[in-house]
Parts: structure tokens; C-alpha cells; sequence
């Protein structure tokens, strides 16, 4: 179906823009119509890629679940609701998809169906957790567990991007430090050194020889980064082997490999939790999980934990087969289960990892920011040996 630009006014006269599917520009007057919208003008859209979700932030998906949540508690329709929504959103990619979810309800369609028809801006699990609320009755409970799950996902984010951008920044610095040792300062320093005519120490030599290197591939050296990114997401792609081998070093790596293992399961804990809470049945969170934790080893694993689950093993003993979590874990997770208060003792498993992740990220902060500046200093102490140590000993041998 073709992608419409238009221009409309709403019934107080505000003029609005957006876009919108529709057949033809008949089709596209009744659409805006049944928003309660007078077409202006409108025109197919240049652009042939459906509604995406590149530019639609979690924190859009926050407000819309927070407003929703509000007006459904307070017995407000969903589809005026989502008209308030639509006229309050700033961004506007998401405003065409409000817009969308409007004309879809409008059409005869539940709210989970609408959601269904933009599954790069809603996930399974949003859809599956608000076809769940629809049917049980709760939806305002859902779409409140809904916002509070999609800030704890901000703020697991904000921790993982902490994780890496400090270490990925300092180590940049150390990096060009070395790049700017070995390409300006050691090649000024060699010629000097030569023309004493003393015998040049091994550590020099060295020295010398990784400096012509960084000297005459310099442009290889700065490519070789950005051709080794580009060679690794391709082969990803391309090779689920190779996405499988990636993914199991991920979370067992040295020091931030338990770190981002815990972030993944905290993420399962809550997710589940939330899924089970709503009425979804274990098997059917499971395989939503599998599809959340975004690594292949956990998500193989997840796999066939349902798999045992299907064949008649309870959850924990299922988890505890696979070695997932440690033993505290699956100690909580039975009781849990035994007292039928799953999701609490699920949602106890996401706190006590949260804050192991919290506790984790600080001391391996305090860790490398002196690991990296002993590097720093162990090359800049290198080349300093190496060009003062020749230097002091053709001044040991004059006479003076």
C-alpha cells in the first residue's frame, strides 16, 4: 500500500502533518476522516520504505505507555486517547505511527492488532503483554508494568553504555598517544641518535623498527580497525556460526563478559516476570525470552529449557539442568515456584542481579583506569629508555 504525505486540520483548526498508508487519495480523505481530520492536501510520499523505527527513542515508547496507562485508569477510550496522544507527541516519526494506531482502531481493529502493524516500533512481547491486558481485563495494569519495565531497560542500558564507552575512550586516548609517539616524535628522535655513531641497544632497535612500521602503514594501521568492524558484522550476518562464537565470548570474556551476562539474565528475570504476571504461560514467555536476550548461546539455552518444560520438567529443575543461574538463583526460583508467586521470586532474581551489575560496573571502572594509565606510562617509559638510553651512554664516554 502506498505511503501518503499529508497536510490535515484537526476539529479546533490546529493544522497537522504527517503520513499515512492509504490506496489512493480517496481513500486517504476517509482515513483522516475517521481521526476526525480534514484533508488539505496530500501526495504519495517519496520515500517507499514503510514506517520505521529508526528514529523512535524508548523514552517515546515510555510516554506513550505512561499517557495510555493514565487514560485507561481513568476510564478514558483508548482511541481518544490516542487522539490526545497523537496531537501531544513532538516526534514525528512516532506521531505518524500514533496516527497509524488510531486509524487501525478506528477501523475495527483491538489495540494489540494496531500494535501488530508495527512490529519494528512494538516488540512480540509489547503486543503479546497488551492482548494479554485486553483479554484479562488489565489493561491499565499492564501498561503500567509496561512503563516501569521500559525505564528499567533505560536505565540497564545507561549502565552498559557506561560499561563500555569509558574504557573504549580512555583506551582511545592511549592509542593516539602511542600513534603520535611512533609517528612524530621517535622518527625525530632516530636520526639523532643514528648520527652518534655508538652501537644502538636491542630495546632501541625495537623501538626504531615498530616506528618505520607506524610510519609507513600508518594508513593501514588507522583502516585495519574499521575493516575488522566491518568484516565481523558482515560475517554475523552472513554466518550464524560465527554470530554464535562472537556472542558466547561476549559473556565470557575476561571481567566484562560475567558483567554482560548478568545484565542479559536480569533482563530475562523481569521480562518474564512481567509476561507471567499478565497471564502469559511459561512456555509461551519463554519463547518470547529468546527473542530479548539478544546473545545465541543464552538464547539456545532458553530453547531448550522450553523444550524440557514442554516435556514434563518443572521450570527450576529445568534451569538448574542448563547452569544458567547460580544455585542462589535457582534456590529462589523454586520457592517461587512451589509457593506460586513465580513472578515475585523472578523479579527478586532481576534485583539481585541489577545490583551485582551496579556493584560490577564500579569496580571495574576503578580497575581499569589505573590498568590503563600503567600501559600508558610502561610506552611512554619504553620509548624513553629507548632514546635516552643511547643518548647517556655516548655522554658516559667523552672526556672532557
Amino acid at each position: 500500500m502506498p505511503l501518503f504525505t499529508y497536510k490535515a486540520v484537526d476539529a479546533h483548526g490546529k493544522s497537522i502533518m504527517g503520513r499515512v498508508e492509504a490506496v489512493n487519495l480517496f481513500d486517504l480523505e476517509q482515513r483522516l476522516s475517521r481521526m476526525d481530520l480534514d484533508l488539505i492536501t496530500g501526495a504519495p510520499s517519496r520515500s517507499k520504505m514503510r514506517l520505521l523505527g529508526g528514529g523512535i527513542q524508548r523514552q517515546d515508547l515510555i510516554n506513550f505507555c505512561f499517557h495510555l496507562e493514565q487514560l485507561a485508569s481513568s476510564g478514558v477510550p483508548v482511541t481518544e486517547g490516542l487522539v490526545d496522544l497523537r496531537e501531544s507527541v513532538e516526534n514525528a516519526r512516532f506521531r505518524e505511527v500514533v496516527a497509524g494506531l488510531v486509524e487501525s482502531i478506528e477501523g475495527g481493529r483491538s489495540l494489540s492488532q494496531a500494535l501488530a502493524e508495527f512490529p519494528e516500533v512494538f516488540s512480540k512481547v509489547f503486543v503479546s503483554l497488551v492482548r494479554s491486558g485486553e483479554q484479562t481485563g488489565k489493561l491499565s495494569d499492564v501498561l503500567k508494568s509496561l512503563t516501569e519495565t521500559l525505564k528499567w531497560e533505560d536505565e540497564l542500558a545507561a549502565q552498559t553504555r557506561k560499561l563500555l564507552i569509558y574504557p573504549a575512550f580512555v583506551g582511545g586516548i592511549v592509542l593516539l598517544v602511542t600513534f603520535f609517539l611512533m609517528v612524530y616524535l621517535v622518527p625525530q628522535m632516530t636520526g639523532f641518535i643514528r648520527n652518534m655513531g655508538e652501537n644502538v641497544p636491542l630495546q632501541t632497535k625495537v623501538l626504531i623498527a615498530v616506528s618505520n612500521f607506524f610510519v609507513g602503514y600508518w594508513y593501514a594501521i588507522l583502516a585495519a580497525p574499521f575493516v575488522l568492524g566491518f568484516g565481523l558484522k558482515f560475517a554475523i550476518k552472513t554466518n550464524p556460526a560465527v554470530e554464535y562464537l562472537v556472542d558466547r565470548y561476549k559473556i565470557s570474556m575476561p571481567l566484562l563478559g560475567p558483567i554482560l551476562r548478568k545484565i542479559i539474565l536480569s533482563r530475562f528475570a523481569a521480562s518474564f516476570a512481567m509476561m507471567y504476571s499478565s497471564g502469559i504461560t511459561v512456555l509461551d514467555a519463554i519463547r518470547s525470552c529468546e527473542e530479548i536476550v539478544g546473545n545465541k548461546p543464552l538464547e539456545h539455552a532458553l530453547k531448550s529449557a522450553g523444550q524440557q518444560i514442554a516435556e514434563g520438567k518443572n521450570l527450576t529443575t529445568a534451569f538448574e539442568d542448563l547452569e544458567l543461574f547460580p544455585r542462589l538463583v535457582i534456590r529462589m526460583m523454586r520457592i517461587g515456584e512451589n509457593t506460586g508467586r513465580l513472578d515475585t521470586a523472578l523479579l527478586n532474581v532481576s534485583y539481585f542481579y541489577n545490583r551485582e551489575v551496579k556493584e560490577a560496573i564500579g569496580k571495574v571502572q576503578a580497575m581499569i583506569e589505573p590498568a590503563l594509565t600503567v600501559v600508558l606510562g610502561a610506552i611512554l617509559g619504553w620509548v624513553m629508555l629507548s632514546v635516552l638510553g643511547p643518548v647517556y651512554d655516548a655522554i658516559s664516554k667523552m672526556k672532557f
